[in-house]
Parts: structure tokens; sequence; C-alpha cells
């Protein structure tokens, strides 16, 4: 025990040991491919992603992690630029960048404690502006001490400034949300899910098409076809969300690098084409942010669509298991009875028998309920529609009474419906609360609701629900079976919704008619009818 108590530390520096190394050699890779155009051969360059992996670094392993960082600056100036001012020089940049750089972290831990990155459109413009005035912040420190230090002419000291700006800012905003997604198991899978599609070749050929129009015929032309590099963008974004705007940005700052130091033109400079990298990447997060929240917000309004769906359902469902349980409780004192009379093993075999039937269902029911919950599934049977209405509007016969509201029930013809009972149960138990909620509300006079089924001379059946309740103004007739929309202080304004869509998916209609009372149609297709086609059933 001691043995293994005392490894365990050990292993996880050495895991720590050998991330910060891995850290070391990737920082240096990424700087040395990254080092163009720089200014007299300093650390000073249009273009700089590496201080968005050391920053991804420090935010995920804990602000210890400066000591990698600094060597990992050290390292670049002895491998990358040769040391242009002398190892103490060296050092001491080295130690002012990684303090810099460390406050620039600090920043997103604090305000970003879920991994220093953004996750919406509000959070975004918080994250741009900690890094584009952090790194302003940076730049001015680092540039005075290359004056201090004599390795800057004080006539390049704008320029300087300029360009350490751009090429930290644009750098880390285009690079880190790229890292940030690598770094993470869960996002990585999203990402590589996203862009290993053929929507994704398709549009990535459209972004090479796109650079080399911008680069090529729009050399001659001013550069003025940079537009249209926003094309593949808003496609990425727009069908990919976020994942897509960081592959589609990051291949966008590469080929716009790329083409700018083979153009070498005079119209356009590199720190102009990084301007509009900028601005490309921060349109392209918008609109994929934009994609991710709607998409979102649509799977939470349909998971509470299924969850207000299921508690509507709670009603048929106690309906449905009544008989089932209430056998079960019958069959469980014929045993009893069985066993103190010594039957025989037979008749005790045959209400076992009718036991486990019972189960059986009851269980099936709660099943069909369960699989609704999770995926929406309608489980269609034929069903009787006079079994089905008596049944509903028996479960209301109390409440009439109580209520002293005259509800009839018109003649119903033999039909047989395909449809999921424990779904249309729940539409027409919907209908006749809604409509006993309104009768409720008439202050004097009868109080009437009737039940009516109408027989059209084609395959379909209609229910009709009517009362002689107020209605509803006609500014708010029109939202009824809107989500959310409600005349009811306690209510949620879901029931018609789902009623509508639970219709509209057995190939039925749902429609209404409440200026100055509430009739209700459900209409829906019939398997089998028997009976005079035409004739209203009242």
């Amino acid at each position: 025990m001691t043995n293994r108590i005392g490894f365990r530390p050990v292993a996880e520096k050495l895991t720590a040991v050998g991330a910060s190394f891995l850290f070391v050699v990737l920082y240096v890779l990424l700087d040395w491919a990254s080092y163009v155009s720089p200014l007299l051969d300093l650390n000073v360059t249009p273009w700089n992603p590496a201080p968005a992996l050391g920053l991804l670094f420090i935010v995920r392993h804990g602000y210890g992690s400066i000591y990698a960082l600094f060597a990992s600056l050290v390292a670049s100036e002895i491998l990358v630029r040769h040391i242009p001012g002398g190892l103490s020089v060296t050092l001491w940049l080295g130690c002012v960048l990684s303090f810099g750089y460390l406050a620039i972290a600090f920043c997103l831990k604090r305000y970003f404690p879920e991994g220093g990155l953004f996750n919406d459109r509000k959070s975004l413009l918080l994250w741009t502006s900690i890094i584009v005035f952090g790194s302003l912040a940076n730049s001015l420190l680092f540039i005075s001490q290359l004056l201090i230090t004599d390795m800057l002419p004080r006539s390049e000291w704008g320029d300087a400034v300029m360009r350490f700006w751009i090429g930290d800012s644009v750098g880390i905003f285009v690079t880190m949300p790229l890292f940030w997604w690598l770094q993470s198991e869960q996002h990585r899978r999203v990402f590589f899910d996203a862009i290993f599609r053929g929507e994704t070749a398709a549009y990535s050929v459209l972004t090479v098409l796109v650079l080399w129009i911008a680069f090529v015929p729009g050399a001659t032309a001013n550069f003025r076809y940079f537009y249209m590099l926003f094309l593949p963008l808003v496609w990425a974004a727009s069908r990919q969300g976020l994942a897509g705007a960081i592959f589609c940005v990051s291949t966008l700052q590469i080929g716009m690098v790329i083409g700018g130091l083979a153009q070498d033109s005079a119209d356009i400079s590199l720190f102009e084409l990084q301007m509009r990298a900028f601005l490309l990447a921060l349109i392209g997060f918008l609109i994929g942010l934009a994609v991710d929240e709607h998409r979102r917000l649509t799977s939470e309004l349909r998971h509470s669509l299924r969850l207000a769906a299921a508690s509507e359902m709670a009603g048929a469902l106690a309906h449905e298991l009544n008989q089932p349980l209430t056998a079960l409780v019958a069959y469980g004192s014929a045993c009893e009875q069985l066993l103190a009379r010594g039957t025989t093993d037979q008749q005790f075999r045959d209400v076992i028998r009718k036991i486990i039937g019972e189960a059986g269902r009851a269980a099936g029911i709660v099943a069909r309920l369960r699989d609704f919950f999770r995926t929406g599934t309608t489980q269609l049977e034929l069903i009787s529609l006079p079994e089905l209405i008596t049944s509903v509007a028996d479960s209301f016969r109390d409440q009439a009474a109580a209520a002293r509201v005259v509800f009839s029930v018109g003649e119903i013809p033999s039909i047989t419906l395909s449809a999921d009972r424990l779904q249309i149960e729940v539409v027409l138990r919907n209908l006749l609360a809604n409509a006993f909620d309104a009768v409720i509300e008439t202050k004097s006079g009868e109080k009437i609701i009737s039940l009516k089924v109408l027989v059209d001379e084609g395959s379909r059946v209609t229910i009709e629900i009517s009362d002689n309740g107020p209605g509803l103004p006609p500014s708010l007739e029109k939202q009824v079976f809107e989500a959310f929309s409600s005349t009811k202080s306690n209510g949620l304004g879901l029931g018609l919704a789902i009623s509508r869509a639970i219709v509209e998916t057995h190939g039925g209609t749902l429609t209404a008619d409440l200026d100055g009372h509430g009739i209700f149609w459900l209409t829906l297709p019939i398997e089998a009818r028997k009976g005079l086609r035409g004739k209203n059933y009242e």
C-alpha cells in the first residue's frame, strides 16, 4: 500500500513533465511555421498563432504552467530567431511576454471558468474584448522593452506595436477556438463528425476557389473580390454551426496568409489581410453560435413539448391501467380463494396465466408512454370509435354533474380508426377539459357542452366538440394552437399545440372557431366504417 501511495505522485509529476515537454515542442513548431514577414528579425509578425496554444495550456493546467510557456518563448527565440538580442535580453523578454500572456489567461479563466472559450454570442463579445485589449496591452509592454534594450529604432515603434498587436490578437482569435475544440474529447468528436462529411469537402473546394479568385484575378482588380470569401464561411457556419465556422475560418486564415505572401503586392499588405481575416472570423463565429443556439433551443423546446405531452397522457394512462390493475386484484383474490378451497393445479394455472396476461398488458401501456416520452413514437392500432368516445366521455360525467353542465354525446357510428389510442384520448380529454373550463366562466344561463360525430363522403370522420362559453377575441383566436399561448393564469399553453401535433401525426386536422363560443373539429382518417355515408350523427 505504501509503495502505491508513493508511486502515484511520481506518476502524476512524470505525466505533467511529459505534457509540458510536448507543449514546448508544439509551441516552437507552430511559431516556426508562422514566422512570416518579421520586423527586423524580431518576434514581431502580422500572424502569431502560437500564443493561442500557450493561453489554452495555462487555462487548462493552471498558472503553474507559466514555466512551460516561458521555456517555449525562450526556445523559440533560440531555435527560430537565433537570439537576436543575446541570452540575457532573451530571458528578460521571455519573462515579460510570459506574464503578459498570464494576465490574459487570468481574465479568460475568471470570466470563462468552464474552459476559457465563449459559448454564445454575448460571451463571444466579452471574449473578443479580452483578446483584443489584452493583446494591445501586451504589445505596448513588449515593444517598449525592445526600445529599452535598443533592439528596435524609435521610428519603428508605431509599426511594431501595430504588427505585434494584430499578429497576436488575430492569431489567438482565429486559432484558439480550433485548439480548444481539439483538446476536448467531446468537442473533438463533434468537430471531426462535422468536417468528415461530403458537404465539408464541397465548401472546402469552394474555399480554395474563392481564395484563387481573390488573389489571382483579384490582384489585377485591386483585390476587390474579397467579399467572395464570405460564401464558404456562411455555408459552413449556417449548416454546421460553430464547428463548421471554426474549420472554415482556419482554412481561410491559412489560405490568406499564403496568398498574401505569394502576391507580395503593394496594393494590399499582410496587415490588411489579417484585419479582413479577423472580421471574417468574427462574422463566422457569430453565425455559427446563432445556428448552434437555435438548434439547442429547438431541441429544448421539443423536449419540453414531449414532457408536457407525457404529462397530458398521464390521464389516459391512468384510465388505461385501471382495467388491467382491477383485473389483477380480482385474479389475486381468486387465487386466495382457490388456495383456501384446495383447488386443482389446472384451475390455479389458468388464473396465474390470466394474471401474467394482465400484467403484460399493463407493462405494454407503460412502455408505450415511455417510448413516446423518449422518442415521440406513435403506435397505431385498430380502435373502436364508439368505445373510445364513450370511455373518454364517461370520465367527465361526474364533473358535468358537479358543475351543472349539460353534457350531451350524440349517436356514435360504428367506425374503426387506425390510431394510437393513448394519444387520441389525450386530444379528446384536452378538448373536453378546455370546454368545461370555458363554460364554467359563464356567469348566467345554461352551460352546454356537446360532442357530435360526422362522417363525410370520403374516408374521414370528424368529431365536433362545442360549448357555449365566451370564446376568444379574433386577435387571440389565431394564436390558440401556438405553443406557450394560453389565456389561463395557470396554463403553459401547450395542450392545444400538442393536440394539433398528435392529430397531424395521425394524418388528420384540428381546427377551431372560437368567435363568441367554442367549437373544435377533430378530423381523422377512417380505417373501416359501417353505417350511412354523409349522415350527421347527433
